[in-house]
């Protein structure tokens, strides 16, 4: 069994400063996910998919960063594009049955 610790200090606004075992970072919060200077992560507006990206050495993280980041955006993008567009039909369809 090991020893683990680990606290976060909220600065405010989404800012945290996070002390563990191993040291301290800082991270900043958003509507889109958290970014720190140890990695990332991004929250996708889909329930139970998620992606988290640490930072390393050889992980080429800031180029990662981008590309991947531009590609799940776009996703993100389209899917609540696609669910505008149905509720929108919906909207739509009732409007018309109730005044028929």
């Amino acid at each position: 069994m090991s020893f683990r610790y680990q606290r976060r200090i909220n600065l405010g606004k989404g800012s945290h400063l996070n002390i563990s075992k191993s040291g301290a970072s800082f991270s900043k919060r958003t509507k889109f996910g958290s970014v720190g200077s140890r990695g990332f992560s991004i929250k996708t507006g889909i329930p139970g998919l998620s992606f988290r990206k640490r930072w390393g050495k050889s992980s080429g993280g800031l180029v990662f960063f981008l590309v991947f980041g531009a590609l799940l955006l776009s996703v993100i993008v389209i899917y609540n594009l696609l669910r505008l567009l149905v509720f929108g039909v919906a909207f739509l369809i009732e409007k018309i049955r109730g005044k028929g």
